[in-house]
């Protein structure tokens, strides 16, 4: 780690990542195409640098990192719920899960037959976990999203950092052949407030562990006075 970041050891963080399962019946579900491969080496990332890491996943066939707590849900609900009972004694929430925006207002209790040519459903809006995580779970730490997008990359992530009150949103144009969904690599573009960043393409791996550490230095510039701590390095932007 940089010495930008080892005043930050023993930090708290929250992440959550894979997809989440709408029930339609009891054998199907709407999801969507996240592995949580991101999620889970952001994980990594900062539990190897010696810090706290609750990892709340949705279905996925990855396997937990080591010293990590975890916590399994299914549905945004679920995940929802979760996330409410620990934000408020974190430190830093990273937001690399996606979410259903819309849950099927009547699940079947039993298997939906085949009845006719069309099937109409009708859904309605989840409860929005990123946007909730200021005002209704009251955090005040550092809070990152990640946005996925297939089009107006910059111009949809700053809409959603500005409407969710981040500090951060990592975005990601999932319509790009070989990075995001389903693959180990990804490309990414950081979203502050007053500018950009845009790291070079790398293993998801590789991502992940920059990524830890430009949230870490994202946090103690937030989170420290300069003047109190001499060996602080800020990441300039």
């Amino acid at each position: 780690m940089s010495a930008g970041c080892n005043q930050t050891r023993g930090v708290r963080i929250l992440i959550t990542a894979g997809p989440t399962r709408e029930p339609l019946d009891p054998v199907r579900f709407l999801t969507n195409r996240s592995s949580g491969k991101m999620g889970y080496a952001l994980a990594h990332g900062f539990q190897s640098g010696g810090h706290s890491v609750l990892l709340v996943s949705g279905p996925t066939v990855l396997d937990v990192p080591d010293g990590i707590d975890f916590i399994p849900v299914e549905t945004a609900a679920e995940m929802y719920e979760a996330v409410n009972h620990a934000i408020r004694r974190m430190d830093i929430a990273v937001f690399a899960a996606a979410v259903a925006d819309y849950t099927p207002r009547h699940p079947s209790g039993q298997k939906i037959k085949k009845t006719g040519e069309t099937i109409t459903l009708e859904l309605v809006r989840t409860r929005d976990i990123l946007g909730s995580a200021r005002g209704d779970f009251g955090f005040t730490g550092t809070l990152v999203g990640f946005a996925a997008e297939t089009e107006q990359l910059e111009a949809n992530a700053r809409a959603k950092l500005l409407g969710k009150r981040c500090d951060l949103i990592i975005a990601n144009d999932v319509s790009k052949p070989g990075i995001g969904f389903d693959s180990d690599h990804n490309e990414v573009l950081l979203v502050y407030p007053g500018y950009n960043e845009a790291p070079p393409a790398a293993s998801k791996h590789d991502l992940a562990h920059h990524l830890a550490r430009t949230i870490l230095n994202l946090h103690q510039r937030q989170h420290t006075n300069p003047t109190d701590d001499p060996s602080f390095q800020p990441t300039p932007p």
